[in-house]
């Protein structure tokens, strides 16, 4: 086995700073009645602002001092957050509070390139949603724990010289030392190491058992089982923002960090997102909420453009508090298949992306699409759909009522009324007419010289829509190819152009 901890020693103001892209002078403050500073920036470090100093005298040092209460609330919600997008890399992920996650790649080393490329991405992957951590890397849990707490950035992919190592690192380190740390300085015992050359009985009788079994189990000689992390079914990211925003604009960079954490979780998940929410969240009135439909999707791109078209049409009733993304459905995505040399895409996938932003920048129902439509008949064989990817009428719905052809469509003008898509065998026209326009004699007065048929079409009886037709070919003194038909009662239409 092989574990990576990525530990998050700023996690306190990671969970405020990372919804901004320009960084404030900022530091974390405890509850207490005289509160200190917990956490503090580089910024507010440059300032002379440390950890242990008190909220007074760090207002005194820089007036303009951005504070939050350290929540570890946020903190905890924070980590399953990180968790949920680290399912892209392993599906077994343990989370150590409270600062830390543990992740066990193995398993899919030959997958990602290797240890170093696989290492490469999930540092950079971690500075897309907004976090940074220490990872190491050593073939226990405990051991990458200890060593990412400590601050080394440590790859130890093989069983050499790693335990001493870890002996090396301060006993401080152990959860079981804690209460006992008095003492072992006292007595000298700095390192892991130096407490482990003291006789164990003693040791066991003096510090308890469970700090040598602590130490056990991080070089292997113990079973260290872990909790480990179950994954919910749907994607719940929250970003708290570190000032109120009250501009569409300055929105975009907190929701990418949530949109990139989305894509980790469809990743880990095999499926895209087909549903989500996007709510802006206000101090005094109720959230606006956003919900976007989209071709099963998780490329972080796409899902930007189209939440940038769609927040771009939103007025903001008050300044926003947080931004909260949850994917309200999802969808397996299949292997595409590939082809020897390099093809347009022949799945429409870059179509319906295109899709997806007007409607999001136009409105749900101001783009349509046309559709083909199992029927012989060639006015209901094909239309627009009612929106991208829900047709108008659905399977087993009712069609529409018989349309007799109108009179007033008897004219000489044979310009197409409506476009409409025509899927039944034979020789079909580009052009259907919105309405077939009646002759009102045979083709031989009307001037048309029949070319090719019949094509007998007669169904519908099953719907109320009966149809019997003969189709044929013909083309007028102009010299226009038309699409006829006859009737049974032997009249005669104009249904169709062809180019």
């Amino acid at each position: 086995m092989l574990w990576t901890c990525l530990h998050f020693s700023d996690l306190p103001l990671a969970v405020f700073a990372r919804g901004v892209a320009r960084e404030l002078s900022a530091v974390v403050s405890s509850a207490s009645h005289r509160p200190d500073v917990v956490a503090a920036n580089d910024v507010a470090r440059r300032r002379g602002i440390v950890p242990g100093l008190s909220i007074a005298a760090a207002l005194a040092l820089d007036p303009d001092l951005a504070i939050h209460l350290h929540d570890e609330r946020a903190e905890a919600h924070a980590l399953k957050s990180i968790a949920l997008w680290a399912g892209q890399w392993t599906s077994t992920i343990a989370i150590e509070p409270p600062a830390s996650l543990l992740l066990e790649i193995a398993g899919g080393l030959n997958y990602f390139g290797g240890l170093e490329n696989l290492l490469g991405r999930i540092d950079a992957g971690l500075g897309t949603i907004g976090f940074s951590a220490v990872v190491s890397t050593a073939p226990t849990a405990g051991a990458a724990s200890l060593f990412a707490r400590a601050g080394r950035t440590i790859v130890i992919a093989e069983e050499t010289d790693w335990a001493r190592k870890l002996c090396a690192l301060p006993v401080a380190l152990l959860a079981n030392a804690r209460d006992a740390l008095e003492t072992l300085s006292g007595i000298g015992v700095r390192t892991i190491g130096e407490l482990l050359a003291l006789p164990r009985d003693g040791v066991a009788r003096r510090f308890g058992q469970a700090l040598l079994d602590e130490i056990d189990r991080a070089l292997g000689t113990l079973p260290d089982p872990r909790a480990l992390f179950v994954p919910p079914e749907r994607y719940h990211g929250q970003l708290e923002l570190p000032v109120p925003v009250d501009e569409v604009e300055a929105l975009l960079f907190g929701v990418n960090r949530l949109v990139a954490e989305l894509a980790g979780f469809l990743h880990g998940r095999g499926a895209g997102v087909t549903r989500l929410t996007c709510d802006l969240v206000h101090e005094d009135v109720e959230p606006t909420s956003i919900v976007v439909g989209l071709t099963a999707t998780r490329q972080i791109e796409h899902i930007m453009n189209v939440l940038r078209e769609r927040l771009a049409r939103e007025t903001l009733p008050d300044r926003v508090e947080a931004i909260r993304i949850v994917s309200e459905e999802i969808a397996p995505l299949g292997a595409k298949e590939s082809d020897f040399f390099p093809v347009a895409r022949k799945d429409g996938e870059a179509g319906a992306q295109l899709i997806e932003r007007l409607r999001a920048r136009l409105g749900e129902d101001a783009v349509r699409t046309l559709e083909l439509r199992a029927d012989h008949r060639p006015e209901l064989a094909g239309g627009e759909t009612a929106k991208v990817g829900h047709p108008k009428r659905s399977e087993g719905s009712a069609v529409p009522a018989r349309r007799k052809a109108d009179p007033s469509l008897c004219s000489g003008d044979s310009s197409p009324c409506a476009a409409r898509l025509g899927m039944t065998p034979g020789n079909r026209p580009l052009w259907l007419l919105s309405s077939p326009r009646r002759l009102g004699a045979d083709p031989i007065a009307a001037e048309i010289r029949l070319e090719s048929g019949p094509e007998r079409i007669e169904t519908g009886w099953w719907d109320g829509f009966e149809v019997g037709r003969d189709y044929f070919v013909g083309r007028n003194a102009r010299g226009e190819a038309l699409w006829l038909y006859r009737e049974r009662g032997g009249e005669w239409f104009v249904h169709g152009i062809f180019a």
